[in-house]
């Protein structure tokens, strides 16, 4: 019979803490017209980068932008807004 036993400060427990933690911290902060208006610049940056318009280390920086435009507007999170207090988020009536 193979057993096993779980110690008490095993490192998956501190890792779903520290999840559970983040998780509460990231409330969302971005409104509709800050999200559209990323995914906007987005799709312009990249149209650009299609037609060869920037290259060379413009490109890469380019592209970190649009991928960080993209993932804080799918998440609806910026981690800028949160450090520096702001909400484009409509409040809710209630």
């Amino acid at each position: 019979m193979i057993g096993f036993s779980v110690q008490k400060n095993a490192p998956w427990k501190k890792l779903i803490i520290h999840q559970k933690l983040t998780n509460k911290s990231m409330k969302k902060n971005m409104g509709s017209a800050d999200r559209i208006t990323r995914i906007v610049v987005a799709i312009i940056i990249t149209f650009l980068y299609m037609i060869n318009a920037i290259s060379g280390t413009f490109l890469y920086v380019f592209l970190f932008v649009v991928a960080a435009l993209v993932l804080t507007s799918s998440m609806s999170f910026s981690p800028l807004y949160s450090f520096f207090g702001i909400s484009t988020r409509k409040k809710s009536v209630g």
